[in-house]
């Protein structure tokens, strides 16, 4: 039943009369064993585009995101947008008959996907040696903080941690301030996006090489982070500067700061090239800075900043964000209010795109969530259904995939090891 991916063949119709994906990835199989949200999510990234996923959890307990922040009614919203358009079955892999169910199912899929410390498999029996045993083509996924080598490789860790390490954090804040978190786990997305990329790349490398064996990804959250850090290193490299916090100030193009309008909104403005200086200064009625030798090159302006940060504020401050907006927009200039989610929710543009989805779902009916991103031509991805609830596909999965009976599958639930 297993399909390899580089084998020219219609994919098997999705288990149980369930929606059928949909999206270029259409009859890639993942079985996602990861916990909370970066190994989560790069397999929900993939599970957009139309993979068929099916996610595991540890019977009883479940997945710890179950716990996280929001909930309704008992209910985890998290959950239910990372692990959206996934089947849900649970499992014990320290468990004999857990194993077993394991070594039956794993065959059965294209990639795995696997966020415990490096080790944990192969202590309970599943090292690399056996896993291609039993699926010789696997693709696994194998998302941690540190990475399978070096000296932190068993130490814990959170996206805090990574974004605090890889030197992210140290640049964000007010100049005179402490360093800030942002109020999202960045760290856990950015992991998760580079695991979904690595999951592409090897299974092209199967296509291209037909005979190729599977391979595993190595993919830290660390290492993740720090990459999407561009010019940080080779700035310090080459320059020896250590960048530090400047608040909302760009760092590398000037004007260019958060703004407060006459009537209090806040607006997010950059004139980082010459031509969108000029344009800006234009639109605000002011001219002459173009001409001012003080800002008449970029270079110019980083040197004599704060000068001109206060004339631009004080311009901005003279006018109400809708004035602003129609000031900038009639000059092609790029800027935005600082949108609440309420603001998103109620963009025109946003709607047109239709950009936020109505979802169903098994618990709470409906749930708006982000669409697919991106968009194909001609295999566009859609958002089938909410994260599921523990266990809910058990039947499905068990009962068609392995064949196990109604009685079967109860009593494996009875011993604990699903």
């Amino acid at each position: 039943m297993h399909s390899s991916p580089h084998e020219p063949q219609q994919p098997e119709p999705p288990l149980g009369g369930a929606p059928p994906p949909q999206g270029p990835l259409l009859g890639l199989k993942i079985l996602d064993i990861s916990t909370v949200v970066a190994g989560p999510w790069s397999s929900t990234l993939l599970a957009d585009l139309g993979a068929e996923v099916v996610k595991a959890e540890l019977p009883g307990r479940g997945d710890p995101l179950r716990d996280l922040a929001p909930h309704k009614n008992g209910v985890p919203l998290w959950w239910k947008v990372t692990n959206r358009n996934k089947l849900g079955i649970t499992l014990d892999l320290r468990h004999p008959e857990g194993k077993r169910v394991f070594e039956r199912l794993l065959p059965r899929f294209d990639v795995l996907v696997e966020n415990f410390r490096p080790g944990t498999l192969a202590k309970w029996g599943f090292g690399s040696q056996r896993l291609f045993a039993l699926q010789p083509k696997l693709i696994v996924l194998r998302m941690t903080g540190f990475g399978q080598s070096g000296p932190y490789r068993n130490k814990p860790g959170f996206a805090r941690v990574f974004e605090a390490m890889s030197g992210f954090t140290h640049m964000c804040g007010e100049a005179d301030g402490p360093p800030l978190h942002i109020g999202f786990p960045i760290a856990d997305a950015v992991g998760g996006l580079f695991g979904a990329l690595g999951i592409l790349s090897a299974l092209y490398h199967q296509r291209v090489h037909p005979d190729a064996p599977g391979q595993e990804i190595d993919c830290a959250l660390l290492e993740s982070m720090f990459r999407v850090l561009d010019f940080l290193p080779v700035e310090f490299d080459q320059l020896g500067i250590v960048r530090g916090r400047s608040g909302n100030l760009s760092q590398y193009a000037a004007p260019g700061n958060v703004y407060r309008t006459r009537d209090g909104h806040w607006a997010s403005i950059a004139a980082s090239t010459q031509s969108i200086y000029e344009r800006f200064c234009v639109a605000l009625g002011r001219p002459d800075l173009i001409a001012d030798a003080r800002f008449a090159s970029n270079q110019e302006r980083m040197r004599h900043r704060e000068t001109l940060d206060a004339i631009i504020a004080s311009e901005i401050a003279r006018r109400s964000i809708d004035e602003l907006k129609t000031l900038l927009d009639a000059n092609d200039m790029g800027f935005s209010p600082i949108y609440t989610i309420e603001d998103v929710f109620e963009d025109p543009h946003i709607r047109a795109r239709e950009d936020i989805v109505s979802v169903p779902d098994t618990e709470l009916g409906h749930l708006r969530m982000q669409s697919v991103v991106p968009r194909f031509s001609r295999t566009p991805g859609k958002v089938l259904h909410a994260g599921p609830a523990q266990g809910a596909d058990n039947a499905r999965v068990y009962g068609e995939l392995l064949g196990l009976s109604v009685g079967e599958i109860e009593r494996l639930r009875g011993v604990g090891a699903i």
